[in-house]
């Protein structure tokens, strides 16, 4: 088990805004052009867009050589529609379980994806995401047991990330949005078609929003994070997606989701299209788990 990721913020507000269903709230990235996030973090206290870090990256993980052509030139956006991905389409025998026993949420996984396939790790030399990214890890299962706050509540102070987020329902973890070197992974990463790739032990994760997860609506749960708040898609309707500037600092917001079988008004993280994409910090107090890479 990794040391606990329980630093709290001291300065940062307690606003949680919540969802107007009667907003049009545009649809800000229809062209794909992103902002990059490299170096947009704090480790005091949490702030719109940022991530609130307990850590500093970690000396066992590698990442994209070189900037991809997908990079504007002066580097401070990327064409999410001209990146390319890891080449391959492997099955796995992906499985999780999640069930809830009074107040707690035990949520079982081999982290391998029950949903879609990935591409073909360690990257080939002849596939031409190695010349950028040449990630030489291999996916292999993992044994995960979550044991989240089924009804968890908002604190007064944010909660720091230690690496990893949570995890979605496709059974596969997500991690924050950095790579090691605290640049932003959806942009310099080369990740397969389904936004993801494994570490140095062999877990499977998403940075960002898999474009393989096919219902994004907001009302949708499609992960828990790891202080046991849902995750939802960013999609209140036709070309009306959130996106972090409507969002509060740990990139949450309140509204009426489906929760187990029944319609709940709570906070929740939403996965968006941009930077820092999905929990910025905790607004509970996270589980621990193991040290990330």
């Amino acid at each position: 088990m990794s040391r606990a990721a329980s630093a709290t913020s001291t300065t940062a507000g307690d606003s949680t805004p919540t969802l107007d269903p009667n907003h049009d709230y545009g649809d800000r990235y229809a062209d794909g052009i992103l902002p990059v996030g490299d170096g947009r973090y704090t480790t005091d206290a949490a702030q719109p867009g940022s991530v609130f870090l307990c850590h500093m990256g970690g000396p066992n993980a590698g990442g994209a050589s070189t900037r991809g052509p997908w990079f504007s030139a002066d580097g401070t956006t990327y064409d999410v529609n001209k990146k390319i991905s890891v080449q391959g389409a492997v099955t796995w025998p992906g499985n999780i379980t999640i069930t809830v026993d009074g107040d707690t949420r035990t949520i079982v996984s081999n982290d391998l994806p029950k949903d879609h396939a990935t591409g073909v790790f360690p990257i080939a030399r002849d596939d031409p995401a190695h010349a950028i990214d040449a990630n030489p890890n291999s996916i292999k299962a993992q044994s995960i047991t979550y044991r989240l706050a089924a009804k968890p509540t908002v604190g007064a102070t944010p909660h720091c990330i230690d690496g990893q987020v949570g995890i979605m329902t496709t059974g596969v973890e997500l991690f924050d949005a950095f790579d090691a070197e605290l640049r932003d992974a959806g942009a310099w990463e080369v990740q397969d078609g389904c936004q993801g790739h494994p570490e140095i032990t062999g877990a499977y994760h998403y940075h960002s929003l898999s474009s393989c997860i096919a219902d994004t609506s907001v009302r949708t749960v499609i992960g828990f994070a790891l202080d046991g708040f849902p995750i939802t898609g960013p999609k209140v309707g036709d070309h009306d997606i959130l996106t972090t500037a409507d969002l509060d600092e740990c990139h949450g917001i309140t509204s009426t989701v489906v929760l187990d079988g029944a319609e709940v008004t709570t906070y929740h993280y939403v996965m968006t299209q941009d930077f820092p994409y999905s929990a910025s910090c905790f607004r509970a107090a996270p589980i621990t788990t193991r040290p990330q890479p």
